[in-house]
């Protein structure tokens, strides 16, 4: 048989359909079934969380603010365009959580806003028993981008909060989404964000925060697990400033935050950590991190299941010493480092870079998306002025809560029918990981060729919209950017198909796929092909971390490319005439 060879070249034009996999470039000892290393799934652990990147305008390439990162949730996920809406002024909207999450709650209604804004963001099923659907935030039409990023408590308050249950209040998901839907800028994030708290309580999984950020500058926020809801903090973050929450925090905060432009929070967060003991009231400021967090982070932790690579990455103030040095810091270099395989696993639900840049129209702000982890999904560009995602990309039944318990309503058929974007790449993630030294490079090389043909025909697309909005032709600039977004979607996901496709074949032309070896219980008669696909706190990873190939980390995005081909000249194909119209 004739070995098949993957071509980084001319996946930009999608030559996908006569792609063949590279067999050269295997990792010393190649394939092996029973690799693999464990990682705790319990969601008050050190492991599995979330990341966000934070780079201010001063620090950045074309002066533009860069806001990346993903969450991990064990879930479906898909793409929403969340249209701009008019509410009649008794509107309420349901928040909370229900009896069924780590720590139970009740739900309740609270207000909502006269008018919601328009925003994109990644959509996902579950986490910790909460309702869905969830959201860890996105791009909203002002130019506000949320990232939603864990934040563990001290255990007193995380026991606080059990011991107060059923809570109420609103929890991480609806703040996220409460932000993208009424603010107007990232400061204004954190107001919406701190009054919603300090009005209705707040629904805990034990400790959260997040990252705001507008063209100017952003804001790390902290939700304390307190049930009140008036434990929260907010630090600002400047243009020369860079942040990693990995997890988020907050160290020095001044007493007399009030008169401090830089820093806000809430009105009892000085007052009870000395009432509690935890701070000795002396000095101007108190650590936060040390006072209402664990005090340490992942990496400083005696105690940790998960691999090596992973728990040394997760060190803030080195993965912001990185940033610092890559300064000035491009698109691109966003896009690799929220891909990069020390923390991008399977457990990353998908990527995002939000490109916050100034003077742009409302409609041009873009969220780069990968569908599910960057580390094997392409991004594509989303403008806020799309209108609408391909089915592909939409919510399916892989991996939905509750989706097994019930057939498929009529109503979804043919959108249920489509092939679903996360779960292809999610195969192409599987089968990569086998042999990460033989395929990675590959398959990154051809996805980021795809990107940087991508990359180099946005000003060219951008400029054709500007054109028809300028003209007084905003339907069909949205048109043509939904058509636009949606041609490369699509593209993306032949890319990843194929791509799966090619580098199956070529694991079965060197092995039988395995069978697990399951768990084998006294008198169980159960084949191992039949047993749960989880095993709890004993699941391993699924990552595609070589220490040899990627040693070279953060590195240059489009370093496994073969610029040679792929990448055109920046030509889009021609926007609408107005005479078309």
């Amino acid at each position: 048989m004739t070995k098949r060879r993957l071509s980084r070249r001319g996946f930009g034009a999608l030559g996908v359909s006569a792609a063949l996999f590279a067999g050269a470039g295997r990792g010393e000892g190649g394939f092996d079934v029973d690799a693999g290393l464990e990682d705790p799934s319990d969601p008050h652990s050190l492991d599995g969380k979330s990341i966000g990147f934070y780079v201010g305008s001063e620090l950045t390439e074309d002066g533009s603010t860069l806001l990346g990162g993903f969450g991990h949730e064990p879930s479906s996920h898909w793409l929403e365009v969340v249209p701009r809406q008019d509410h009649g002024e008794d509107a309420t909207v349901t928040v909370g959580v229900t009896e069924d999450a780590d720590i139970p709650g009740e739900l309740t209604e609270i207000p909502q806003a006269e008018t919601t804004n328009k925003y994109v963001a990644s959509m996902y099923s579950e986490w910790a028993g909460f309702p869905p659907p969830l959201t860890n935030g996105g791009l909203n039409e002002h130019g506000v981008a949320a990232r939603d990023i864990w934040s563990p408590s001290r255990a007193e308050l995380v026991e606080l909060a059990e011991e107060e249950a059923p809570q109420t209040g609103p929890q991480y998901s609806d703040l996220a989404k409460a932000a993208m839907e009424r603010a107007s800028s990232a400061r204004e994030a954190v107001e919406v964000v701190g009054g919603l708290m300090d009005e209705h309580g707040y629904s805990t999984y034990g400790g959260n925060s997040h990252l705001f950020a507008d063209e100017d500058e952003g804001w790390v926020f902290i939700n304390f697990a307190h049930p009140d809801g008036d434990l929260w903090a907010a630090e600002r973050l400047g243009a020369d400033e860079v942040r990693v929450s990995y997890f988020g925090y907050i160290r020095e905060f001044p007493v007399d935050h009030e008169d401090d432009p830089d820093f806000i929070g809430s009105d009892r967060l000085v007052d009870f950590a000395e009432e509690q003991g935890w701070w000795d009231g002396g000095g101007d400021t108190l650590d936060l991190f040390e006072v209402y967090g664990l005090g340490e982070f992942p990496a400083e932790a005696d105690e940790y299941d998960a691999p090596e690579f992973y728990q040394d990455a997760r060190y803030p103030p080195e993965r912001e010493a990185e940033l610092r040095e890559l300064a000035p810091v491009s698109l691109e270099d966003m896009l690799a480092l929220v891909r990069d395989p020390r923390w991008s696993t399977d457990h990353a639900g998908y990527g995002q870079v939000a490109h916050l840049r100034p003077d742009t129209r409302e409609e041009l702000h873009t969220l780069w998306t990968a569908v599910t982890s960057a580390a094997t999904t392409p991004y594509v560009p989303i403008p806020v002025g799309v209108e609408s995602v391909p089915p592909e990309f939409r919510q399916h039944r892989y991996l939905t809560t509750n989706s097994a318990a019930n057939f498929l309503d009529e109503e979804w058929k043919l959108q249920e029918a489509t092939r679903y974007a996360t779960r292809e790449f999610k195969r192409l993630l599987y089968f990569t990981s086998a042999d990460p030294e033989a395929f990675y490079a590959d398959v990154v090389g051809a996805i980021e060729g795809f990107e940087r043909e991508v990359l180099a025909e946005r000003d060219a697309v951008e400029t054709n919209a500007r054109e028809l909005f300028e003209a007084g032709e905003d339907r069909a600039a949205c048109e043509y950017l939904t058509e636009d977004t949606s041609r490369r979607l699509l593209e993306s996901l032949r890319l990843g198909t194929t791509l799966a496709m090619d580098v199956e074949a070529d694991l079965r032309e060197r092995i039988e796929i395995p069978k697990p070896e399951g768990r084998p219980e006294p008198g169980e008669t159960t084949p191992p092909t039949s047993q749960s696909m989880d095993e709890g706190p004993d699941t391993e990873k699924v990552h595609v971390y070589s220490e040899d190939l990627h040693a070279d980390y953060p590195r240059e995005h489009g370093a496994y490319t073969d610029e040679a081909g792929g990448v055109r000249d920046g030509r889009s194909r021609p926007a609408p005439t107005l005479e078309d119209e």
